[in-house]
């Protein structure tokens, strides 16, 4: 199994979720990189994991004594163009 990743490394970049985080979130119960992303919200981020969701699971695997096929996969969601309160809101459409 590979070296133990350090507690302060950032794996998250986009949410900024350290390796710590995930192990605490796989103490109270997360088993798989759903779970994690679910407690953490890492993969969540602008990249869905693309970057952090190998790192998650090669953590659950050494925390949990699992393989990486029973870690699972998150699924990506496509991100959107960020929207202002105000056009939630209604300002700018016309009537």
């Amino acid at each position: 199994m590979s070296e133990r990743i350090d507690d302060d490394l950032l794996v998250c970049r986009c949410q900024e979720v350290t390796a710590g985080e995930i192990r605490e979130a796989i103490r109270k119960g997360a088993t798989d990189v759903t779970q994690v992303k679910l407690r953490t919200r890492a993969g969540m981020g602008l990249c869905q994991g693309r970057t952090c969701e190998l790192l998650v699971q090669q953590i659950l695997c050494q925390e949990l004594g699992i393989s990486r096929e029973e870690t699972g996969y998150s699924t990506p969601r496509t991100p959107r163009r960020p929207m202002t309160f105000g056009t939630l809101g209604g300002e700018g459409f016309d009537d």
